[in-house]
């Protein structure tokens, strides 16, 4: 099931969340203000979420996923 990034008014709330279809307005609206993704893992979510903002580097999920996979593979073990 693909990851979303849900955003708050001014983008102040950041939530990482699931769901099987995209979401809309109906669907989600309530919720966010507006919606990033779909991101096919946890790991790219949870990088836009939390290194995405204002970040030059990670304009896209794309961006994420290849960020989130190099900063894993650099921690030590």
């Amino acid at each position: 099931m693909p990851a979303w990034l849900g955003l708050g008014l001014a983008g102040v709330k950041r939530e990482v969340f699931t769901s099987a279809e995209e979401p809309t307005t109906e669907s989600h609206g309530h919720l966010y203000h507006a919606v990033i993704g779909p991101f096919p893992t946890l790991r790219g979510a949870r990088f836009m979420r939390d290194h995405g903002r204002g970040n030059p580097h990670c304009y896209t999920v794309a961006d994420a996923e290849r960020l989130a996979r190099s900063s894993t593979s650099k921690e030590p073990k």
